[in-house]
């Protein structure tokens, strides 16, 4: 097979897009948005609230508080439960920067665990060694479509008397034995990215939880610890306002387009299903290609990535890039590595199941609109690759 170097633009398949989505949807948004503009408010106004109401719904929920970012959720969520000044989170040590950045930024410190490289996920043997007498929680991440082990992780947390919270930013509608991903603890956060499952415009994110006293907490500190209008759904529970906060709310545009955009959150969740088998079809038993994302423990899973491990990574990559085709690697390097967190000390070698995974994973494009002719020239391009000399 030849590759061209340059191909024409409309051949290019990148790794993610929303565009062909906003043209069906937008007849929805576009109402939704006409009603933002007729109101004049733009901030923690109604629309926020409304949507935070399909959420709870569509979650099962008690409570869904909108937000301006996944990771300003998950610090607002985090001192909710009761992070002190000081304290340790046990947290992955493969993910993205914001699981333990958040933890720091909330006053915390994070304790570096290894994965379950099944899963991606927090190991739970591993979380267990790491606790010390100055934990206080335990957090895993749901990664790229399947959940951490939380039956595990809640016996550990029990044992030591620890709060649970999940990152869960990438785990809209992953749900085990019908509860939902971030409904396992204190609670959960989602991220509305526009790459993410269900995508804004922007940046936009949401705290999940049952917990009454949580759900006030975290609508306070996004309002800069003071109560806004949606506080009149917890009119039971009044605090008031002792804390400082942050200035973390959703615009009511973002709003409005997720609003609009849930409405199809399952027939997108479903296309993405049939994508992920397609590529398990297509990329089974091909030599270089390590590992295939495997069974989520009985549970019906949700595609936000697909990740394969294989061999020469990079060079894959950029083979791949030569070819028009976006991919992503999640992640280059373990969190305990990054510059950020150089203070703690961590060496390589410590984190073997996250270094691993970091050297080996790559994303392929995965999203609604993608076609299945453009997924059989990605598993054409890889086989190429692997069989064809492209090395």
């Amino acid at each position: 097979m030849t590759v061209t170097q340059e191909p024409a633009r409309s051949a290019r398949i990148p790794f993610f897009t929303q565009a062909a989505m906003f043209t069906r949807t937008w007849p929805s948004i576009s109402a939704r948005l006409d009603g933002v503009y007729a109101d004049g408010k733009f901030s923690h106004g109604t629309g926020v609230r409304d949507f935070e109401h399909a959420l709870a719904a569509w979650t099962g929920a008690r409570y869904a508080i909108g937000v301006n970012s996944g990771t300003d959720a998950l610090v607002l969520l985090l001192r909710a439960a009761g992070l002190r000044h000081g304290d340790e989170v046990v947290v992955p040590a493969y993910g993205f920067v914001a699981t333990a950045s958040a933890v720091v930024l909330a006053g915390g410190r994070p304790r570096f665990a290894d994965i379950d490289p099944a899963a991606y996920a927090l190991d739970p043997h591993a979380a267990e060694a790491a606790i010390t007498p100055d934990t206080r929680m335990v957090l895993p991440a749901h990664m790229f479509h399947r959940l951490a082990d939380l039956a595990a992780l809640t016996a550990v947390t029990e044992r030591h008397g620890l709060t649970l919270v999940e990152d869960s930013a990438e785990a809209i509608g992953m749900r085990r034995a019908g509860r939902h991903a971030g409904l396992f603890g204190a609670g959960g956060v989602l991220s509305f990215f526009p790459s993410k499952t269900l995508g804004a415009i922007g940046d936009a994110g949401a705290v999940l939880t049952d917990d009454p006293r949580i759900a006030e907490r975290v609508t306070a500190l996004r309002h800069h610890g003071r109560p806004g209008p949606t506080l009149a759904d917890f009119a039971a529970i009044n605090t008031g306002s002792e804390h400082w906060g942050h200035n973390s709310k959703m615009d009511d545009i973002q709003a409005a387009v997720l609003h609009a955009k849930l409405a199809s959150l399952d027939a997108a969740i479903a296309r993405r299903r049939v994508l992920a088998d397609a590529y398990t079809r297509r990329l089974s038993g091909l030599a270089g290609v390590r590992r295939l994302p495997e069974p989520a423990h009985g549970e019906e899973p949700v595609f936000y990535v697909y990740l394969i491990e294989v061999e020469d990574r990079d060079a894959l990559a950029r083979h791949l890039a030569a070819a028009g085709i976006g991919t992503e690697v999640y992640y280059p390097r373990p969190l305990p590595l990054q510059p950020c967190f150089a203070d703690l000390g961590h060496r390589p070698g410590e984190f073997p199941h996250a270094e691993a995974a970091c050297r080996h994973a790559l994303a392929l494009p995965l999203h609604p609109d993608l076609g299945d002719d453009e997924l059989d020239r990605v598993c054409e391009h890889i086989a190429a690759f692997y069989t064809g000399g492209a090395r």
